[in-house]
């Protein structure tokens, strides 16, 4: 039971990290490409791909692994001034 207690809390604090995220975004208080909201995604993915893989869910697990990396990519392309040049001069 205290197992699935605390899935449970992952998947809620994954799921409202990406809400979050969301949120702001629409709201246009932030862009979808900015920091913080790649952050809040790829933490709040990473979350329920966890969760995900303890439950057994593989194709959630692929789509939040999906999720995970996509912002990840996202994050590394932004902290990586010679990476953001080279996508600017396209």
């Amino acid at each position: 039971m205290v197992f699935e207690i605390n899935t449970e809390i992952v998947a809620f604090v994954g799921m409202f990290l990406i809400l979050i995220a969301f949120f702001l975004e629409t709201q246009s208080i932030i862009h979808s490409k900015a920091p913080l909201y790649l952050l809040l995604m790829a933490i709040g993915s990473g979350l329920l791909a966890i969760r995900a893989y303890l439950i057994q869910e593989w194709a959630f697990l692929i789509l939040e692994i999906a999720w995970f990396l996509t912002a990840m990519t996202g994050l590394i392309i932004r902290n990586n001034p010679s990476t953001e040049a080279d996508l600017s001069d396209e």
